[in-house]
């Protein structure tokens, strides 16, 4: 099997995402008939692109055009990319929290309507882990600490977490 993306017909998905969460307030068949519209639209531009021959073309057995990312999709991939980080860190013996303000925050920063989730990993990559595992080398958290990773004044900011003393 081989996966092949490409961007053509782009601008017809960018036009329906605005279309398609009106269509959701009408209902999922409405919505499910404009999806159909769109991907016959844009698989009618993969055809007509100058870019693609038809040899090439009639060689690929199945062309699939995806749904656009929706925030409910965003703010799953940020929980799967984060779990990895949570574990890497456990493995220190530190304990990540990540507030849901800062998720929110990660997830409008690296979702990009031209590029989809890619660029998500980089900004989790330059927003937290990067300052975390710097912090980790200073010596700011140490094994045995838990850290709170939130959103203030549009940026992410890491403090431990003071522990009640009864």
């Amino acid at each position: 099997i081989i996966v092949m993306t490409s961007n053509v017909g782009g601008e017809l998905i960018k036009r329906h995402m605005t279309i398609g969460f009106a269509a959701h307030i009408d209902g999922e068949r409405k919505q499910q008939t404009e999806y159909e519209k769109m991907k016959e639209n844009v698989l009618g531009e993969v055809k007509k692109d100058q870019r693609f021959r038809p040899e090439f073309l009639n060689r690929i057995d199945a062309q699939v055009v995806f749904h656009a990312l929706s925030e409910e999709h965003i703010r799953q991939i940020v929980d799967l990319m984060l779990d990895q980080v949570i574990a890497s860190v456990q493995e220190k013996n530190v304990t990540l929290e990540i507030t849901d303000e800062a998720k929110d925050f990660l997830g409008k920063k690296g979702y990009d309507p031209d590029f989809g989730a890619r660029p998500l990993r980089r900004t989790i990559q330059n927003l937290v882990e990067d300052p975390l595992s710097e912090a980790l080398l200073r010596g700011e958290f140490l094994p045995g600490d838990t850290v709170v990773v939130d959103c203030a004044e549009e940026e992410i900011v890491m403090k431990p977490l003071v522990k009640e003393t009864t």
